[in-house]
């Protein structure tokens, strides 16, 4: 097992929907989706912080296996704490080759908060 498969940690998608509310209009409710390992690192460059300053969420660097493409916009919920993050980079766009012995894609995420 490496450093990498041990920083893993169980996260859960959050997919949104919206029904009805009985009135003619709509409530948005989120329900659990499938489960997936992933290291959840917070940035402290000095970029980051300075992003911080000037009002910007807290972000993350996200990595998972590399057959796990997380997409830009999509939400989950870390299920030690239940921190909810949503991703803000393209998962297409930072992972190593398949004949690489690291096996990993990364992502940028930020804390948000589930809307109703």
């Amino acid at each position: 097992m490496s450093l990498l498969d041990e920083a893993m940690e169980t996260c859960v998608f959050l997919n949104k929907q919206r029904v009805d509310d009985g009135y003619g209009g709509y409530n948005t409710v989120w329900t659990e989706g499938a489960t997936f390992k992933a290291a959840i690192v917070f940035d402290t460059s000095i970029e980051a912080r300075i992003a911080q300053v000037q009002g910007v969420y807290s972000l993350y660097t996200v990595t998972t296996q590399r057959d796990l493409v997380l997409e830009y916009n999509e939400v989950f919920r870390r299920e030690r704490d239940g921190k909810v993050f949503k991703v803000t980079s393209d998962g297409d766009d930072k992972y190593t080759p398949k004949s690489a012995g690291l096996d990993m894609r990364q992502v940028t995420a930020r804390e948000w908060e589930l809307t109703s």
